[in-house]
């Protein structure tokens, strides 16, 4: 929950602060160059630390049955995804053809989160609608699998210069990224109030 709303709200100020910067035609990723970028480098670092944490709770709490194994795995992949993304920064986006080394492997790891957020939405529906504790948030879940799904197209199509959607590629990414960051806050806050753990702490109080 606390990696969600950190890595949100950070490249939200963030970008409201910095000079010359424009969140609805730059990336996210485009924070992490200039003298400050250090800032969304260690969002990156934290962010994709804690969501390794939560793989791993996740991997804990759905030992058994469907998604148990590919679902929490999915989500440590975006975890280490995102901290790999934060040293190795991106190339500026108005280079188009150019890339230097960081900024290829920057974009490999790129890859993997966008392409793994969708299918773990699509595999954690499987999931949720078959138990009745997680069935309220099977719905939602798929929901955000298909905007996710239809987000990465779309983002697919606007870093390709010479269309109309060019400009508008960060505030794509960004309805992608604040999608699946809402999904992994909902999941996050219902695994919490269920997890076995904070039921035995309750039952130990008075």
């Amino acid at each position: 929950m606390i990696g969600a709303v950190l890595f949100v709200s950070v490249f939200t100020i963030y970008g409201w602060l910095s000079p010359g910067y424009s969140q609805t035609g730059m990336f996210v990723s485009e924070l992490s160059l200039g003298p400050f970028g250090w800032v969304q480098i260690l969002n990156f670092v934290l962010t994709g630390a804690l969501m390794l944490v939560f793989g791993v709770g996740l991997s804990a709490y759905f030992s058994t049955g469907a998604g148990s194994r590919f679902g929490p795995a999915l989500i440590k992949i975006i975890g280490v995804s995102l901290m790999a993304s934060g040293p190795f920064t991106t190339d500026p986006s108005v280079m188009l053809d150019q890339h230097s080394a960081h900024g290829i492997v920057h974009g490999i790891f790129g890859a993997l989160v966008f392409t793994f957020a969708p299918i773990s939405c699509f595999v954690f529906y499987r999931r949720f609608r078959r138990d009745p504790v997680w069935r309220p948030l099977a719905g939602w879940t798929l929901a955000g699998g298909i905007v996710l799904t239809l987000g990465v197209a779309v983002l697919r199509i606007s870093q390709q210069p010479g269309n109309g959607l060019f400009e508008w590629k960060g505030l794509v990414q960004r309805i992608i990224l604040v999608t699946f960051m809402t999904w992994i806050f909902a999941v996050a806050f219902r695994l919490g109030n269920r997890y076995p753990g904070r039921a035995t702490i309750r039952q130990a109080q008075p």
